[in-house]
């Protein structure tokens, strides 16, 4: 049901909604329109009580008119919402308060919308960084002020200063396949490179990355070379860079530089610790291999050498010895050198001999003179062999001494140190006659280069720093006087050539210029310069065509982007030639070659100005240059001016002139919320009835589960508490079968007793009949006295309120057979009605008259205040539950008391089912103080 009902309910309510879903309202200052539209640029403004209207870029104030606009603007809970690119009174756009004047505009940038008239999907471009050749779409275009757009249609570049609502009515189809491939605001002065971004506020914002600098972005900062400033190559710690640069190494980058870990005369480990060349220690400020070590003494070239023999200690700068070995001492004559001490009046002995009490012993072979005995107590070692720590040992041709990277010392016969820098060093063609600064480094420390047997800071003029090992500097090509990354890439060339791009030539080719022996390449604003400047330009390119202060000067001048607003650039002669009058900007000349308009009145067609034909009394709206009625469909017009000196009007309830209702429109209204309410009502009715029916299945199982132990609880609680809520069960005969299906037995039940009651009426009826036909009275009176019972007398009453007969059977009052009884009430018609037994109280209608037909058929009436015998019943009705109070009649028809309290009859159907005796029930509930007829609960 609920399915069915569904698509009604969505119909009703897109009814309901349909009359606010399309109309939308644009506004400018000074009028509203009400339509259908999907503009997609502007603010919105909502208040409480009033539909949101559309605010087109402008200037609005508290004063503005129509009422309406003013009324929303005025509004104490008027909201501002801002679409993508626009902002107010150059504040933050998330702001949702206004204040006046409240100057909507877009952004600094360019929005392109995807369809004409400014609707459809936007995209917003801000003049702030780089474009990277944006596509533009063939809908409309809306352009911050003081901010131009280059736009590239083929080979055709275009400048657009103005906003153009579509792009199909631009000259020379410009507007059809675009590229936006500049933006630039117009607030820096002088303007910035081809490199900078000029902003709102007036600054040069150069390209991420870092390689250009400068106010204008008009040079390179270190390690990046060319006209676009290229980062140098990663494994080269300087490399020909600048503007004018190659980009070619200079100086590889060096692993495990000794500076990487506070080294200066060692190499830096895996680990970050600095292993020192021999002759060196770390210094007390912290630097490591920054002092010589004991027995060492720095000279002033800036190495370390070894102290004379026998010193352990001399200053730094001369040598002077400060300590000697253990039996020597300071040579009088050369205060660098130490000497055995002699006593007075002790034998000298000669060279190779040491002094061994009284006599002289001969020194080790390894010795040439000696203080004792043993290797270890050379003083000055033999031939072909030096002194080191305490030994004696060989060297090798290169006079390095065995087992280390110390070179022999044929002056002090002993291991010194290498110069610094080196990581070895050797003697070539080592002798006797050989001296120390013979010595030459075969390999340097790690950020020292190797030039003629030396470790110099950088390779001299005429060499660079070969390829192959890092550290060796290999001569230029003989045409190179200069050269870079390798041999044959000439920096400068010998003789009067130029070097161009690594090769030596007799000219510089275009787009260079020559300085210092070379051709180098102009700046990139330039396509010919007299200089390597950014304002040296003398010629420009196809993208910055317009050279300013250079035509008249010899050092060249600026290369700019465009022309002023009012002016385009002429091909023909290179320079800026002014727009037609009709033109606030264009792309050539003539009155066809339009952007914008100069006229408030015109709009853009085809790129010739023509007459705005404005509908619905509107005008061009400013800065977008269309008419307001051409942004909304079938539009309904609010210029309602405001008088001056009022105070703002309340919102009204519709607002932006919306037409009220239809009448028709608020009767589907009406019939959608009545229907929604109906199957409200209907979805609850069905629920009800569930539950009800699950509640009824409910105990009709547990009827069906009771088992012995609940029926004697059941028992129980009635002995107790009464039977306040079981009378049902006494209604269920003995042999019910509580298997079985309730409802089909109790029928059979109630039919079988029904049957038995009509046949114990009909033996009645028939007695009544005999007994009368046999007296003569008269008329009224010809008839012996008797009671009628109530259902005997349903089928006719004079009363007009009497009631009709009780389809429900018989409640007479049982009696014993043959007794007679007396009608205790003798101007009723028959016993006590249900009413009258279950309350206590009296009949509220009239008692009904009762009918006696005569042996001719005739109704007659009888006289209902005398008594009348009772008919003494031959059997008892089933429906009788009591015997009501009556009297015995005794022969002279007397009435004689009988039972002043009513008997009530036992249920059969409890009497069968629990075995009780009529006569027992009887006299129990005649004697209880408490009823128990179930007629009275």
């Amino acid at each position: 049901m609920l399915a069915s009902v569904l698509p009604l309910v969505l119909l009703a309510a897109a009814t309901v909604a349909a009359p606010q879903s399309t109309t939308t309202t644009l506004c400018v200052a000074g009028q509203c329109l009400s339509g259908s539209s999907n503009i997609s640029i502007g603010a919105v403004v909502s208040a409480f009580g009033t539909d949101p209207l559309i605010l087109l870029p402008g200037t609005y104030s508290s004063t503005s008119d129509p009422q309406s606009l003013r009324s929303a603007l005025t509004s104490t809970s008027s909201r501002l919402n801002f679409l993508p690119g626009f902002a107010p009174n150059n504040s933050d756009s998330s702001s949702s308060s206004i204040s006046f004047p409240l100057d909507i505009h877009l952004q600094p940038g360019v929005l392109s919308t995807t369809a004409s008239l400014y609707r459809g999907q936007t995209a917003f471009t801000p003049a702030n960084g780089a474009l990277n050749a944006t596509a533009v779409p063939a809908g409309s275009l809306v352009v911050a002020s003081n901010v131009w757009a280059a736009v590239k249609s083929g080979d055709q570049r275009t400048v657009i200063w103005d906003s153009v609502p579509d792009m199909a009515q631009l000259p020379g189809g410009v507007g059809s396949s675009m590229t936006l491939v500049d933006l630039q605001s117009t607030a820096c002065s002088p303007a910035c490179s081809g490199a900078g971004i000029c902003t709102p506020q007036g600054t040069c914002v150069c390209p991420s990355g870092g390689g250009f600098e400068g106010d204008k972005c008009e040079s390179c900062a270190d390690g990046f070379f060319g006209p676009s400033c290229t980062k140098c190559p990663d494994d080269c710690d300087k490399c020909d860079d600048g503007m004018t640069g190659s980009g070619k190494c200079l100086v590889p980058k060096v692993a495990n530089a000794p500076s990487s870990c506070n080294c200066l005369n060692g190499q830096c480990g895996a680990n970050g610790q600095c292993e020192c060349n021999p002759g060196w220690t770390n210094a007390s400020n912290g630097t490591a291999c920054a002092a010589c070590a004991q027995g060492f003494f720095l000279t002033p070239d800036g190495n370390c050498q070894a102290c004379q023999l026998g010193c352990q200690s001399c200053q730094n700068g001369n040598g002077v010895c400060t300590s000697c070995s253990s039996g020597l001492t300071v040579d009088a004559n050369d205060n660098t050198k130490c000497t055995v001490s002699a006593n007075a009046g002790a034998k000298q002995c000669p060279d190779g001999s040491f002094l061994n009490g009284d006599s002289c012993a001969v020194c080790s072979p390894l010795c040439k003179t000696c203080t004792g005995a043993g290797s270890g107590a050379c003083l000055v070692c033999a031939q072909g062999t030096y002194k080191l720590a305490g030994a004696c040992v060989p060297v090798d041709s290169n006079g390095v001494c065995s087992g280390s990277a110390l070179v022999a010392n044929n002056n002090k016969n002993l291991c010194d140190a290498c110069p610094s820098r080196c990581a070895s060093c050797g003697i070539p063609g080592f002798n006797v006659a050989s001296t120390i600064d013979q010595v030459q480094c075969s390999k340097c420390l790690p950020g020292s280069y190797l030039t003629d047997g030396k470790c110099v800071d950088a390779c001299p003029a005429g060499t660079l720093v070969s390829p192959d090992d890092g550290f060796t500097c290999v001569a230029c090509d003989s045409s190179c006087s200069t050269c870079a990354g390798d041999a044959k890439f000439c920096l400068t060339c010998s003789g009067n050539g130029l070097a161009n791009n690594g090769t030596c030539t007799n000219s510089c080719p275009s787009g260079t210029f020559s300085a210092s022996g070379a051709c180098l390449p102009c700046h990139a604003d330039c396509a010919s310069c007299s200089g390597g400047g950014f304002n040296q330009c003398t010629s420009c390119k196809a993208d910055r065509p317009v050279l300013q202060g250079g035509s008249n000067s010899s050092s060249g001048g600026r290369c700019l982007p465009t022309c002023s607003k009012a002016q385009f650039f002429d091909t023909t002669s290179s320079s800026c030639q002014a727009c037609d009058a009709s033109c606030s900007s264009c792309s050539g000349s003539g009155a066809n070659r339009c952007l914008a308009c100069a006229n408030s009145g015109q709009t853009l067609k085809g790129g010739a100005c023509v007459d705005a034909k404005c509908d619905s009394g509107s005008s061009v709206v400013p800065g977008l240059g269309v008419c307001l009625s051409e942004l909304v469909a079938a539009p309904f017009v609010d210029n309602t001016p405001t008088p001056s000196g009022d105070s703002p009007v309340p919102p009204p309830t519709s607002g932006g002139g919306r037409r009220p209702l239809e009448w028709w429109q608020i009767l589907l209204m009406a019939l959608g919320c009545a229907f929604i309410c109906l199957l409200f009502v209907m979805c609850y009715r069905r629920r009800m009835r569930k539950k009800r029916a699950a509640r009824t299945a409910a105990f009709a199982r547990q009827m069906k589960s009771r088992g012995l132990l609940s029926r004697g609880a059941h028992w129980l609680g009635d002995k107790l508490f009464g039977r306040l809520h079981h009378h049902h069960r006494d209604a269920v005969p003995a042999h019910y079968n509580h298997q079985e299906d309730p409802e089909k037995n109790m029928g059979e039940m109630l039919e079988r007793m029904r049957a038995a009651e009509e046949a114990r009426h009909a033996r009645e009826m028939e007695l009544l009949e005999a007994r009368a036909r046999s007296a003569t009275p008269s008329k009224w009176d010809r008839a012996p006295s008797f009671t009628v019972r109530l259902e005997d007398a349903r089928s006719y009453s004079p009363h007009p309120h009497s009631r009709t007969a009780s389809p429900q059977p018989s409640l007479r009052p049982r009696y014993e057979p043959g007794a007679l009884e007396v009608d205790p009430y003798p101007n009723r018609a028959s016993t006590p009605s249900l009413y009258s037994t279950m309350t206590g109280l009296p009949r509220r209608t009239p008692e009904p008259r009762m009918p006696i037909r005569d042996r001719h058929g005739d109704m007659d009436l009888i006289e209902l205040h005398q008594p009348v015998p009772t008919v003494p019943l031959a059997a008892t009705s089933r429906f009788s539950g009591s015997s009501w109070g009556s009297s015995i009649w005794k022969q002279g028809h007397q009435p004689v008391p009988v039972q002043q309290q009513p008997s009530y009859e036992m249920d059969p159907v409890r009497a069968h089912r629990t075995g009780e005796s009529f006569e027992s029930y009887q006299s129990n509930s005649s004697s209880g103080s408490q009823s128990r007829n179930p007629f009275r609960r």
